[in-house]
């Protein structure tokens, strides 16, 4: 047991290490899990490069409300916004405020929206083309004509109020609707598989994939105009440099850029060096192999994983030694962590965002609740329910309490043990993947980028390493097992 409790601790030790460190001066771009956010940030963040700055990308963030609140929290420095969203879903503002306005309102939260790029890419409601012909689906309000066919919305869609539930009243539409990633719905739309479903006006999916746009004939939705929102703390030279891209986008130039991702299957980097290029900024090569994106997402998941894994086992197995025979303490430690179990990953992961910001510090600790409940109850079972008789042998040997613990019960109860920590482990290798949509990074990086772009080449450039990951956690701890059990 001492071996086991030292490799965790050595474990701890290095990867607490090589994930704490991160320079001050760094500015910390962030964006939302589409595509176009993706790639206007990596534009906004290959500018300031370009001036000499150190960025720190924290890209593929769950939604608009997690954006936020890891700006107002000093997690990022700075991500594009709509000024639709700003004013509709933030800030509850009435009509369609201009920039003046919005940030009048953003600086009691020292907050600023910089200059303009220039385009609109509002909601839009699409159907395919042939289906629009054969219900006669011109506008957003045929569509109360249209019952049989099944609207399925972005989940940020159907929360907003500029979204399902203003658009809905506004329409006098009654269909029941389900949700969906927005990066899937384009695909799911092409194959027939739903009938309806949102949009934006400048994505590239909609030449891709055929999709007609229905006229918003009552002028429900608002505009969007995206702009950098940064912290106002920023140093000035950063709002200049940003402010130099304010009405260099028109809404062909975006969709015809969003384009170049969908259909050529260009990264996001090659693409924003190419605009900028166009205009006149310099940012070098950004052709990048696989392959140091591979093992610097592979770091990162172990340091997720091990961090959390490694608290789960001390604290799993110190709590098990100090209740095991306490039957009605073990069980209420025992039904306590079962319950966290039944909290969905990606919304426990999100209610640590209001207590512990975005990044690596509340992705381990939900990956360390996670782990608990195998950890704990294979050890405090294995520990209660050694044979009786080899007890009352060790009692006539004369051992103590504590000698019986460390002579009988723990080395009888180690192959349990081990596979609480096997399934620990695997599960944290698992779940940690979704850490990517809080900022923490890792191997879910490119899966949510993959999801993004419907892209099953990057899907599986992290789904594949994690299943290895996996596979070898198991297989070490399983040898581990073995030679701690021959030893004894």
């Amino acid at each position: 047991m001492k071996r086991l409790v030292f490799v965790v601790l050595g474990s701890l030790v290095f990867f607490l290490c090589s994930g704490a460190l991160q320079a001050a001066d760094v500015i910390r771009v962030g964006s939302k899990n589409f595509n176009e956010s993706y790639l206007l940030s990596e534009i906004a963040a290959q500018l300031l490069e370009a001036r000499g700055y150190e960025v720190e990308r924290k890209f593929g963030l769950g939604g608009t409300l997690i954006c936020y609140e890891a700006l107002k929290k000093g997690e990022i420095d700075l991500y594009v916004e709509y000024t639709g969203t700003l004013s509709q879903a933030i800030l509850s503002l009435p009509g369609n405020p201009g920039r003046d306005l919005l940030n009048e309102q953003l600086a009691d939260q020292g907050l600023e929206l910089l200059e303009e790029f220039g385009f609109n890419n509002t909601y839009a409601i699409v159907v395919r083309d042939e289906v629009a012909r054969a219900h006669g689906l011109e506008r957003i309000g045929d569509l109360a004509d249209a019952p049989d066919l099944e609207m399925v919305f972005s989940h940020e869609f159907l929360q907003r109020g500029d979204g399902w539930p203003g658009m809905s009243a506004a329409y006098g539409l009654t269909a029941d609707v389900r949700g969906i990633e927005h990066g899937l719905a384009y695909q799911a739309i092409s194959d027939g598989a739903i009938g309806v479903t949102d949009a934006y006006s400048t994505d590239g999916e909609l030449v891709r994939y055929a999709l007609r746009v229905l006229e918003d004939d009552r002028g429900y939705f608002p505009s969007y105009f995206a702009a950098p929102l940064v912290r106002s703390a920023l140093p000035k030279d950063v709002h200049l440099a940003l402010n130099q891209l304010g009405g260099t986008i028109t809404d062909a130039r975006m969709q015809s850029l969003n384009a170049k991702v969908v259909f050529e299957g260009a990264t996001f980097a090659v693409v924003a060096a190419g605009f900028l290029g166009e205009l006149g900024i310099d940012t070098g090569p950004q052709v990048q192999s696989m392959w140091p994106r591979l093992a610097r997402n592979t770091l990162r998941h172990l340091q997720l994983t091990g961090i959390a894994l490694g608290l789960a086992i001390l604290v799993g197995l110190g709590v098990s030694l100090r209740v095991y025979k306490n039957a009605t303490l073990s069980s209420g430690i025992i039904y306590f962590c079962g319950l966290l179990q039944t909290i969905p990953s990606i919304a426990l992961l999100a209610l640590m965002i209001p207590l512990f910001g975005i990044g690596m510090l509340p992705a381990i600790i939900a990956l360390f609740l996670y782990s608990l409940l195998p950890i704990l109850r294979n050890a405090i079972t294995a520990l209660a329910n050694v044979d009786p008789t080899l007890i009352k042998v060790s009692l006539a040997l004369g051992l103590s309490e504590r000698e019986q613990l460390k002579h009988v019960r723990v080395p009888l109860s180690l192959p349990s043990i081990f596979a609480g920590i096997r399934t620990a482990a695997v599960i944290s290798i698992g779940t940690a993947t979704l850490a990517a949509f809080i900022g923490a990074g890792g191997l879910g990086d490119p899966i949510v980028v993959g999801l993004s772009l419907n892209n099953t080449d990057l899907i599986l450039q992290g789904a594949i390493p994690a299943a290895l990951l996996a596979i070898l956690t198991e297989l070490g701890f399983g040898a581990l097992e073995r030679r701690l059990t021959l030893r004894r």
